[in-house]
């Protein structure tokens, strides 16, 4: 999958992903969701930000997860 809407720049926010440049990372993004944020809210935050981005974001962050295991605690 190509992403067009995430960078990486080594020179900002210490090449951290982030959306289109900008220095909103991918992370923020995605845990503002992961908070219960609506679309409607994050885009309100961030007004640079588009609903694309966000897909995006969610897009990015699922197969960053999808490349490694994490450790989980069992009960």
């Amino acid at each position: 999958m190509k992403f067009t809407r995430i960078t990486v720049n080594p020179d900002q926010m210490g090449g951290v992903p982030c959306i289109r440049g900008l220095r909103i990372p991918v992370a923020t993004v995605v845990g503002m969701i992961a908070d219960g944020m609506s679309e409607k809210e994050i885009l309100k935050a961030f007004p640079d930000l588009e609903h694309e981005d966000i897909h995006e974001a969610l897009q990015y962050a699922s197969e960053a997860v999808r490349e490694r295991e994490i450790p989980l605690v069992t009960s």
